[in-house]
């Protein structure tokens, strides 16, 4: 197993998020990292009903409430929690989930091999 450092872990604010593009196996190597609630969560920034971005600017991933992840291009919207689509054409379906390790105050991702 190997990590990579993504980066310092309070540069991710309450309520916020930052895109990550790197070259991986195991994600399309565009990923998002958000906190919400104090929890820092990673997915593929790509949504699961068309593959698009979710970000509608660079690194804005919630929704004007912050409460959820939202998909700039159909507006569906995911629990950060688990990636859960509460609402939109891909209801039902999650996120992929990404693995990450905060060590040292440092957000690494998780890589196998």
């Amino acid at each position: 197993m190997t990590r990579r450092r993504l980066c310092r872990a309070d540069e991710i604010a309450e309520g916020a998020g930052r895109g990550f593009r790197l070259p991986t196996a195991e994600a399309t190597g565009a990923i998002l990292l958000a906190r919400k609630d104090g929890v820092l969560v990673a997915y593929e920034n790509r949504c699961p009903h068309v593959g698009s971005p979710l970000d509608w600017r660079p690194d804005h991933f919630f929704d004007i409430t912050g409460s959820f992840l939202m998909c700039a291009t159909h507006g569906a919207l995911f629990r950060p929690a688990d990636g859960f689509c509460v609402r939109g054409p891909c209801a039902g379906r999650s996120l992929a989930a990404v693995p990450i390790a905060v060590d040292g105050g440092e957000v690494f991702l998780v890589e196998a091999g």
